[in-house]
């Protein structure tokens, strides 16, 4: 990407959205309306944690979808049931966040062309958001994806991504994920 490429969402939420929203919730100042900080993708491996395989697909889909290499995570406390040691051993997880061009792009194409993937999509859930106005989402497979090619969905795994909403409530962070184009189910269901 050169330096003066600027994502299709940014310019939209720059120009038009962030007017919008304003005037929509009422906000006194322009600096108050909601805007999207970052978005997480994350992945966790489970019981599967000591299978090499599974955690380089896992490590190689998040890769191929976020356009940047994933943090291991390790475990961060004890837990006997499961065989797992604080800090030691095999990462129970793989996180990426995504901030600034590479973020907005990411959401145009979760948006345009990854959802309506989804089989038997019929929009994402109103119920998804915590008190600070923060957004997660689930996908049961990686598949969905278009950058996953068939060798890599020989191992199945979900992802969880979420979108962090900086002066977010639960009606404003609606409403600029509204105007970015998430397809929420309708209210009735």
């Amino acid at each position: 990407m050169s330096d003066k490429y600027i994502p299709r969402l940014k310019t939209q939420y720059n120009e038009t959205i962030r007017a919008n929203l304003k005037k929509e919730l009422g906000l006194a100042n322009i600096n108050q309306v909601p805007k999207l900080e970052k978005i997480t993708i994350s992945c966790g491996v489970g019981k599967k944690r000591e299978d090499k395989r599974f955690t380089e697909t896992v490590e190689l889909t998040l890769e191929k979808v976020t356009g940047q290499k994933p943090t291991s995570r390790l475990a961060k406390k004890s837990i006997a049931t499961f065989k797992i040691r604080k800090g030691m051993g095999a990462p129970v997880g793989y996180l990426t966040t995504l901030r600034g061009a590479k973020m907005y792009e990411f959401l145009d194409r979760l948006v345009n062309v990854t959802l309506p993937n989804v089989h038997d999509f019929h929009g994402v859930s109103r119920k998804a958001f915590d008190k600070q106005g923060n957004y997660s989402l689930g996908l049961k497979e990686q598949t969905v994806f278009p950058e996953i090619t068939f060798e890599d969905s020989a191992v199945l795994h979900g992802l969880e991504i979420t979108f962090n909403i900086k002066n977010g409530s639960k009606e404003g962070s609606t409403k600029l994920l509204e105007a970015f184009g998430m397809p929420f189910e309708k209210e009735g269901k």
